[in-house]
Parts: structure tokens; C-alpha cells; sequence
């Protein structure tokens, strides 16, 4: 992790997980299992990527970054919704998570249904709760959770996964990858931008810059699943992948476009807000799972 990126990281994420302790009921609170259930989703190990990066475009667009506490709960809530849904037995079926047994494995399916569901209120609790800076009302950052998450998004994209697994139509795998993946990358860069005051050029940049990058994370997703640590090429190779359509060579300068091209998004920028940007498009492309 680069300099600029783990001062970033060790100074912000803290403010992260406290956001979320605090909107997320305790698990003493009946009913308990569903709120035991919530905290095993979201407390996991996850990198915080989502939040991050709404942290980090606040201040990019001159705010301060505790204005984006909330946003950034809110847009890790819904992502980790997407997570326990996705492990679902109806939908990729999957027994394990970041090394852990998934949601529907500890808490059965049920619960983990509910779970997922009450994830999803909650993110758009959280971002309601958001205290909107002038020009702006709390209403504009339910509309950035809300398409991001609805048929135009994530749920969008995974009814065409569903549809078509296995498929090599790049453009198809594309649609996917936009609605799934980089559909929440956009909302966390584009709620970031609205609690910091961004005017409507500087929101339509960090938009462009979220929706580049969350489509180099899942190329480098793709990669990365293609060559699991101690198995030969092609054994972690999920249905979906771009990987389906073109080689890995392909792929990596895919994802270099897509990096350069959300670099040229913060141009709109000073270039001194935007280094734990520029420093998170880099991890994102030197990640090792």
C-alpha cells in the first residue's frame, strides 16, 4: 500500500467503523438474531473500499471528511447487503466469505434474506440522516443510494447475470460489471461529492471518476479469481467474467484504460486534495487478493 493510502487509510477508516457501530442496532436488540446476523455481514474483514473512497471525494471536492461519515456508512451498508444476497443458495451459492462461513450458512437462509433486507433500510436510514450542506437536501443523497441499488443498478445487473451465465458477449458481461460493481463505486464517489458541496460539474466528475474505477476493480476481480493463490489458471473463474471474452493481456490494459480514464475525471480537481484518489486507483489495480 502506497504512503499516501495507508496515512489515508489509518486515519479515516477509524471514523468508518465507528459510523457503522453506530447505526447498526446492537445485537442485544430483539429481535437478536437478525441483528447478530447484520454485524457478522458487515463486520467481515472488508477493506472498506466503498466508504473510502466517498471519504476521500469529499475532501477532493474541498469538504471535510466527517461531513461523509454518514454516505459512507450508508454505501457500505448497502454493499454488504449486495454481498449476502449474492451468497444466497438461489443466487452464486457460496459456502465462504473473506475466510468465513457466509451469512445464510451461520444464520440460515431465512435470516439471511432478512438480513440482507434490513441492510438495505438501513443504508437508506443512514443516508436520509445525512446533513445535506446548502444546495443540497438529504432527498439528493437517498437518489444517489436509490438508483445505484434499484433495476438500473446492482439488482439490475445481477438479473442479467442470472440471465446469462457463462455468457463471452463483452458487451453483456460490461452491462453486468457496470451495474453491479461499478454502480456502487459511483454512488460512494458521487455521495462523497454531494457532502462535500460539490457543485453539479464537480458531482458529474466524480461520478465519471467512481464509474472508471469500479470497472478496473472488477477486471482486476476477474484476474484475480482467474489464478486463486495455490491453484493453476482458470480454477477460481467465476461464470461471469470478462475473462470469458478477452485474455488476461486484454484485460489488463483494459483496466489501465479504465484507471487512466478515471485519473482524467480528477482533473476537474486540485491536485492536492485528490492524492488518496489517485492512490486508491492504483491499489486498485496492484491488489493481490
Amino acid at each position: 500500500m502506497q504512503p499516501d493510502l495507508e496515512v489515508f487509510v489509518q486515519t479515516h477508516r477509524p471514523a468508518v467503523e465507528r459510523a457503522l457501530d453506530e447505526v447498526l442496532p446492537a445485537e442485544d436488540v430483539a429481535p437478536a438474531v437478525l441483528h447478530r446476523a447484520m454485524r457478522y455481514a458487515v463486520f467481515s474483514g472488508g477493506k472498506r473500499l466503498r466508504p473510502l473512497l466517498c471519504l476521500a471525494m469529499c475532501e477532493a471536492v474541498g469538504g471535510a471528511a466527517a461531513a461523509a461519515c454518514r454516505p459512507a456508512a450508508a454505501v457500505e451498508l448497502l454493499h454488504t447487503y449486495t454481498l449476502v444476497h449474492d451468497d444466497l443458495p438461489c443466487m452464486d451459492d457460496d459456502e465462504e466469505r473473506r475466510g468465513r462461513p457466509t451469512v445464510h450458512v451461520v444464520f440460515g437462509e431465512a435470516n439471511a434474506v432478512l438480513a440482507g433486507d434490513a441492510l438495505q433500510a438501513l443504508a437508506f436510514e443512514a443516508a436520509a440522516g445525512t446533513v445535506a450542506p446548502a444546495g443540497r437536501s438529504a432527498g439528493d443523497f437517498v437518489r444517489e443510494l436509490a438508483v445505484a441499488a434499484g433495476s438500473r443498478g446492482v439488482v439490475g445487473g445481477q438479473v442479467e447475470d442470472l440471465a446469462a451465465p457463462g455468457t463471452t458477449d463483452l458487451a453483456a458481461i460490461r452491462f453486468i460489471h457496470r451495474r453491479k460493481t461499478a454502480a456502487l463505486f459511483r454512488a460512494a464517489t458521487g455521495l462523497g461529492a454531494l457532502a462535500g458541496g460539490a457543485p453539479d460539474d464537480a458531482l458529474a466528475a466524480a461520478h465519471r471518476f467512481g464509474d472508471a474505477l469500479g470497472m478496473a476493480f472488477q477486471i482486476v476481480d476477474d484476474l484475480l479469481d482467474d489464478e486463486p493463490p495455490g491453484g493453476p489458471p482458470g480454477a477460481g473463474r467465476r461464470e461471469t467474467t470478462c475473462l470469458a471474452a478477452m485474455t488476461p493481456d486484454e484485460a489488463r490494459a483494459a483496466a489501465g484504460d479504465y484507471v487512466a480514464e478515471a485519473r482524467q475525471a480528477l482533473s476537474r480537481f486540485a491536485a492536492d486534495r485528490v492524492r488518496p484518489l489517485t492512490a486508491i486507483s492504483e491499489f486498485v489495480t496492484q491488489r493481490r487478493h
